[in-house]
């Protein structure tokens, strides 16, 4: 076979897996603008189900939760992810090796499972179930990920730039805060949105730690979902895939994973 036809197949195969991922998503955003309950065809276009979604206070407040625990979460999780990050990057210790190699598991365990382990440790040592709960849960969670890339773009830093500050007299706070942080601002600024965007989508752990009647979206979404479902619901989901998509690829823009472009 021709390298022609092997392109041609190649590009075709991918373009399969593209549509088998996507289109599910397009057919939902299309619902939610179809006039009809029901998703009658032909398709009729409307914003109904959006200004309805927007005189939702429950919905609407649910999304607000859910953001300002994604913003605590995303600046708590960068802050000590970072800082660890660069003291495994700096120091050698016993157990280091063990350390990173432990950072692993938590991204690989079902969440299911790591739900459940959470539920039964913080009733154990008395915090219980409610939003301090379901913040400590995404930070867990979350930690990792900042680690992961924030490690990936320390990889790509000189640790000459380091010693020539230190040889010049500068403290290690105004090393890092002078000469490493800046260097790996994009990786920060990628392992943010890395654990804003854990938060914010996260369901089994929020399931299990939220109060009843205080949870945050992805958990009212599916309580909504058992007891019927409406167009509404597409319209909360289009908006919440298009938030998710857009911090990915921010964070992909800014993460240089494999350094400098």
């Amino acid at each position: 076979m021709s390298n022609g036809f092997l392109a041609l197949l190649g590009r075709a195969y991918v373009g399969l897996i593209l549509f088998f991922l996507y289109a599910p998503i397009l057919v939902m955003a299309a619902m939610s603008f179809n006039a009809s309950e029901f998703y009658q065809l032909p398709f009729s276009f409307s914003t109904d189900w959006y200004a309805q979604l927007a005189g939702n206070r429950e919905i609407l407040a649910a999304a607000w939760r859910s953001v300002w625990i994604a913003v605590i979460v995303a600046v708590i999780a960068t802050s000590l992810g970072t800082a660890a990050s660069i003291a495994l990057f700096r120091y050698e210790f016993p157990g280091k090796r063990v350390l990173q190699v432990l950072l692993f598991p938590p991204i690989a365990i079902p969440w299911l499972i790591t739900g459940t382990a959470m539920l039964i440790l913080f009733f154990g040592i008395g915090i219980g179930r409610g939003t301090p709960a379901v913040i400590l849960g995404h930070v867990a969670l979350a930690l990792p990920y900042v680690i992961v890339v924030v490690s990936a773009r320390l990889t790509t830093f000189d640790r000459t730039l380091e010693e020539a500050a230190r040889s010049l007299g500068a403290s290690p706070w105004q090393i890092t805060r002078a000469v490493t942080v800046p260097w790996i601002l994009p990786g920060i600024i990628a392992g943010g949105l890395f654990a804003f965007a854990v938060s914010f989508d996260q369901f089994v752990v929020s399931y299990f730690l939220s109060e009843p009647g205080d949870s945050t979206l992805p958990v009212l979404i599916y309580t909504s979902i058992r007891k019927g479902f409406t167009p509404e619901i597409n319209a909360i989901s289009t908006i919440i895939i298009a938030v998710s998509m857009g911090i990915m690829l921010l964070a992909a823009r800014y993460s240089n994973f494999g350094g400098e472009r």
